[in-house]
């Protein structure tokens, strides 16, 4: 066997009939692969499997109902139907000897409209890609179509929080028909109505009062008792973190959570966290949502949830195009009055 080709190891370089090469390892010239090291460069390299996708977050699915079917249409349409009786509910119906008439209870139907819109973006994977994605062992494929997901539910979220205001739409945090109202100030010498700077009692006001400000609009109807709160995360991290008492072990959520007007009535209140929240009040201050989260007050529909709906070879590009498409309701709101927001919290 011939070893007069290989080098030797002297003083941190390796001596090579062609010059001494840092210690880092070699290049990827043609010296390099005669001597076998393009084999230790592609060999001697630990792959992590995990593919580590962009940071997010979507909330919207906790927040309202998703109600699923109805195909592809341009409007959604609910009924809604009012009621009335001659002379009123209270001394109208009263009846005497001798009355010749009956009060008639009237009917006024209503249909309120909600617009719909398609969702649609292709996925392309080049014909090259694809072949070379065979020999990592990871599907090309399936890492875009994760992505189009992470896309259809980051429309979702707008769509379902805020709307798209480039097709005059609205949602949980700013529907133009929902009640809005400041919170009351602390009482200090430097009036504030922020929870920083407030107690838990007044902390507790606030969310009680505004339970019931709703509650007033909707007649004390018992399925109409506000039953979710949105906050924004600044606030919600406050009362989850800040202890009534230095010696107890409750904190101010656990508090508010124990003594609201819901939970006095047998309902249960969830609080929770949307960074929708955060300036979303007039003036750019944090908003306090107050809502009935129930299909009978609140809905968005995924007419046509999303599918892969056709793919095809593009010689021309030299790829695959695979489209997607999903048909989606904006935020339907059937009782304005089951809902409100606080302001300056």
């Amino acid at each position: 066997m011939n070893y007069q080709n290989m080098g030797t190891f002297d003083a941190g370089v390796i001596q090579r009939p062609g010059g001494a090469v840092p210690q880092g390892g070699m290049t990827m010239d043609a010296a390099g692969i005669a001597s076998g090291q393009a084999f230790l460069v592609s060999e001697l390299e630990k792959r992590d499997a995990l593919v580590r996708k962009p940071l997010t977050s979507v909330t919207y699915p906790r927040d309202i109902v998703v109600k699923s079917g109805g195909g592809w249409v341009d409007f959604v349409s609910a009924q809604s139907v009012g009621y009335g009786l001659a002379g009123g509910s209270g001394a109208g119906p009263v009846q005497a000897g001798g009355a010749n008439g009956l009060p008639i209870v009237q009917a006024n139907l209503d249909k309120g409209v909600y617009k719909a819109h398609a969702f649609a973006a292709a996925l392309r994977v080049m014909w090259v890609d694809m072949q070379k994605a065979g020999f990592i062992g990871r599907s090309l494929d399936q890492l875009l179509q994760d992505g189009m997901r992470m896309a259809y539910d980051k429309h979702m979220d707008q769509n379902v929080y805020t709307g798209l205001e480039e097709y005059g739409t609205h949602g949980l945090v700013n529907h133009p028909d929902a009640a809005e109202t400041t919170v009351a100030g602390n009482g200090a010498a430097a009036p504030s109505t922020k929870w920083a700077d407030k107690s838990k009692e007044q902390i507790l006001a606030d969310i009680n009062s505004a339970i019931l400000s709703v509650w007033e609009a909707a007649e004390y109807d018992e399925e109409a008792m506000p039953n979710h709160i949105l906050l924004p995360y600044g606030q919600y991290a406050h009362i989850l973190n800040t202890m009534v008492t230095d010696l107890a072990g409750e904190s101010i959520l656990d508090y508010v959570l124990k003594n609201n007007v819901a939970a006095k009535n047998g309902r249960t209140l969830y609080v929770g966290a949307a960074r929708w929240c955060k300036g979303a009040g007039t003036g750019g201050t944090d908003r306090m949502v107050v809502y009935v989260n129930h299909e009978r007050f609140l809905q968005v529909e995924e007419l046509v949830p999303l599918a892969r709906v056709m793919s095809q070879p593009n010689a021309a590009e030299f790829c695959y195009d695979t489209a997607y498409a999903a048909n989606i309701s904006e935020v339907e709101l059937f009782y304005p009055q089951t809902m409100g927001y606080f302001d300056g919290i």
